[in-house]
């Protein structure tokens, strides 16, 4: 396994779909992009920027619940890619003993952020699916032009002009 760092949260243009970036901490440095779903990128935007909402959201509660029931999240990993989809892995404890439960590589980076708990990738699927970016890409969430408030307000104006059936699978 090789431990990742968040790179990025994007918006892919002109398709206007969110993508995480994650890099290899030491090594080669390559990333690794994740197309995921609005809400997640959201999530993940607000877990960067250490944004409370009044009510907890969906990643939020599950933290909340691990904590109550005495289960700690130690580390996610992104597993692999079946068919065009990213697989990732949730690792637990809980009363001594270590569980893995299967998760979408968004909702796992989401956790791991507020968690404060690393994030790896399995060596196969970075050596398959990993690029070297140039170096205009290699700004650190947070540096000028990749600010977490732009990418939530990109996100917001996203979220105004969806409509039902663009999530229509067909």
């Amino acid at each position: 396994m090789i431990e990742m760092e968040l790179l990025a949260v994007r918006v892919e243009l002109p398709s206007n779909t969110p993508v995480v970036l994650l890099r290899e901490k030491e090594g080669d440095r390559r990333a690794l992009p994740i197309f995921i779903g609005t809400p997640e990128a959201t999530s993940i935007a607000y877990a960067v920027q250490g944004v409370r909402t009044p009510r907890p959201m969906t990643h939020d509660l599950f933290g909340s619940t691990l904590d109550a029931v005495g289960a700690a999240l130690r580390f996610v990993v992104v597993t692999s890619l079946v068919d065009g989809t990213f697989f990732a892995d949730l690792h637990i404890s809980t009363n001594g003993e270590q569980r893995l439960v299967s998760a979408r590589p968004s909702d796992a980076i989401a956790l791991a952020l507020r968690a404060e708990v690393p994030i790896y990738c399995e060596d196969e699927l970075l050596d398959a699916e990993g690029l070297m970016l140039d170096d205009n890409d290699d700004a650190e969430v947070g540096e000028d032009g990749d600010e977490p408030e732009e990418i939530v307000e990109e996100f917001k104006e996203f979220l105004s002009d969806i409509r039902p059936e663009d999530f229509n699978q067909g």
